[in-house]
């Protein structure tokens, strides 16, 4: 073999072992958001921008919880954890069926939130997502939420992944204020000695159809998970053996609605009721064709 020819063979080779390394990196690092945490829950106003004398900032907030993340997809290009919140006196203690994130390898299908319940299908060519995971975040009832893809980046010995993308307002405030209608998020992760850390930057924006976007107000969020003893998240793990199955059957009718590939328009309401009332945290002998009614007739 000519010394030029070998040269590049090693030169990809090189380049080959290196991707896989650090995809590799990238995986652990997700999969170290799985477990048993302490979450304490910090968000306040740090900048307001509106005219109105009469505008007043959401109040800071702090809570803590007890937050089980399991694994339930481990493929080399696809991560699923499903979180579980534990609340109550250690005596009387409740799950509630939290917030799911899937992370997908150079993805390029995704579902972006417009506005007003309604979220635009867009496709990425692949060079575009190169070396990149997606973060699809998910509603407890596994509704769409918000989606974006970046770089794992290791560095110093610390791992970290952002990106900035619109979502629908936060559940602390979406009963609590009507003033503006996307949260832009910038979403950055990064993986602890002892856990990990959402931290946010949000801006909270105006969206008008023909207008220019309106940043009302910017807002600062810290999410601390420190990891404890796996023992402490019993009850979720009860939990989740009686009731995995039936968010199966929910996960696998919106995968089949994601498949198609059209944008998206749920309605707030079908009866008076929205879908997490239809799909509660303990669902009783829900059948494919239930799951499937009930969805459906919230797609519009």
């Amino acid at each position: 073999m000519k010394k030029s020819m070998l040269t590049t063979v090693m030169l990809l080779c090189t380049i080959a072992m290196n991707s896989q390394t650090k995809k590799e990196l990238d995986r652990a690092a997700i999969l170290q958001m799985a477990g048993c945490f302490e979450v304490s829950f910090n968000f306040a106003e740090t900048f307001s921008y509106s005219t109105d004398e009469n505008y007043r900032p959401s109040e800071v907030k702090h809570d803590k919880g007890l937050e089980v993340v399991k694994v339930l997809v481990d493929e080399e290009d696809k991560i699923v954890l499903q979180h579980l919140l534990i609340v109550g006196p250690p005596n009387a203690q409740q799950v509630i069926k939290h917030w799911r994130q899937d992370w997908l390898y150079e993805n390029t299908d995704f579902y972006i939130y417009e506005g007003d319940n309604k979220w635009s299908y867009k496709s990425l060519p692949k060079e575009e997502v190169r070396g990149q995971w997606t973060q699809k975040v998910y509603q407890i009832d596994d509704s769409p939420r918000y989606e974006g893809s970046a770089t794992w980046v290791h560095v110093d010995g610390k791992s970290r992944w952002e990106n900035t993308t619109p979502a629908p307002l936060a559940r602390r405030e979406y009963t609590q204020r009507n003033d503006y209608n996307i949260l832009l998020r910038t979403n950055k992760h990064e993986i602890t000695e002892d856990g990990w850390i959402h931290d946010q930057d949000n801006d909270k924006v105006v969206r008008k159809l023909g207008q220019k976007d309106l940043v009302l107000a910017r807002e600062k969020g810290t999410n601390i998970y420190t990891r404890v003893a796996d023992e402490k998240g019993k009850a979720a793990h009860e939990y989740w053996e009686k009731n995995s199955e039936k968010w199966a059957v929910v996960r696998a009718k919106w995968e089949e609605v994601f498949r198609r590939h059209v944008d998206l328009n749920l309605a707030e309401k079908v009866d008076n009721k929205p879908l997490f009332k239809y799909l509660p945290t303990d669902i009783q002998n829900t059948s494919n064709e239930a799951v499937s009614t009930i969805i459906e007739s919230f797609l519009r």
